[in-house]
């Protein structure tokens, strides 16, 4: 504690000075603060089908990761590591799919653009945990596949339940404390604006409203950005490579090396869908010719096509999953008929 009190007063002192180096002068909001989202460009006609949409996507997002949780909980089959993490994955699916799927539905619907700073915060931190979570879970991932392709003969010696609790509250606790620093620097800084040019709160759109410059969260948004995908990356390029060079090397038949890869085929789809839909977002930001709802639409993607597409490939890819929603239905559905 003392140690971050100190971190605390140095930071204070360090924005105090720089903004009286620069002679800056500012009449900071006092609160309540409500601040108001850019949004979608859209008539009022349009926001109707717009928030059926929405609500279309939002209903198969809660569905489909529902279903997945449950069953996984249900089934004591499924009560192995993959499967938990998958759990995992759902849960952090619906956390970013609802924080802003929400959101958009109230635009659409009600045109009510304001948002309340404790609300515009809890969505913020909701987004970019959600962002960093996925990252974390899905090398957590990568390594369980690595142990149960790699390690096969010591793979239950060494993912026990003790371990695999440890490797999930790992991914969890890194992606929380990332994204809780980044947010705890921002406390005391002074805001001059309340217009979010943004579709969602985030914590760049919010320090854009900022009265003085911001480097120090500045530079620990990016370094944390970058250290965090590239370690996932890192961490997931091992692994396959560990795993392809392992079946590759085995001695085993077709079916085997096949059963090993499609285990993996899963996970990795998943990944790839998460860093393209990535790449969407940092290439539309790059093309001013771009029209600007264009823009908006593939910030958001993010949060819609992972939380919606994972539970499917999941679902319908992974034998043993597969198996256990069709059981359950079957259970729900026959004494009814």
């Amino acid at each position: 504690m003392c140690v971050l009190r100190r971190f605390l007063l140095c930071y204070a002192f360090f924005r105090t000075l720089m903004l009286h180096m620069e002679n800056v002068s500012y009449v900071a909001l006092r609160q309540p603060i409500v601040f108001e989202l850019e949004g979608f460009e859209v008539s009022r006609s349009h926001g109707y089908p717009l928030f059926a949409l929405v609500l279309a996507i939002y209903f198969l997002v809660l569905l489909g990761n529902v279903v997945v949780m449950g069953v996984i909980a249900i089934d004591k089959t499924l009560h192995k590591p993959m499967y938990v993490m998958v759990c995992n994955l759902a849960a952090c699916d619906l956390l970013g799919g609802t924080a802003v799927m929400t959101q958009l539905m109230v635009i659409f619907l009600m045109g009510e653009k304001r948002i309340p700073y404790n609300s515009a915060y809890a969505q913020a931190i909701c987004v970019h945990t959600y962002g960093a979570a996925v990252q974390t879970i899905l090398s957590a991932m990568a390594y369980d596949r690595y142990v149960a392709v790699c390690e096969p003969l010591r793979y239950h010696a060494i993912m026990t339940t003790a371990h695999m609790v440890f490797v999930i509250l790992l991914a969890w606790a890194v992606a929380i404390i990332l994204i809780a620093v980044l947010f705890a620097l921002n406390v005391g800084t002074p805001l001059c604006g309340t217009y979010i040019r943004h579709v969602y709160c985030s914590n760049r759109s919010i320090l854009n409203l900022a009265c003085v410059p911001t480097p120090i969260n500045d530079i620990y948004g990016l370094c944390m950005t970058w250290i965090l995908s590239s370690s996932s990356f890192l961490i997931i390029f091992f692994c396959y490579s560990k795993i392809l060079s392992a079946c590759l090397m085995r001695k085993s038949g077709k079916g085997s090396r096949s059963k090993a890869l499609q285990t993996c085929a899963s996970h990795l789809v998943i990944y790839l869908i998460f860093e393209i839909v990535s790449l969407i977002i940092i290439l539309s930001n790059r093309f001013p010719q771009v029209p600007m709802n264009i823009k908006k639409f593939c910030t958001i993607l993010i949060f819609i096509v992972p939380p919606l597409i994972n539970p499917i490939i999941y679902g319908f890819v992974t034998k043993e999953l597969r198996t256990s929603i069709i059981k359950l239905l079957k259970t729900w559905v026959a004494p009814k008929l």
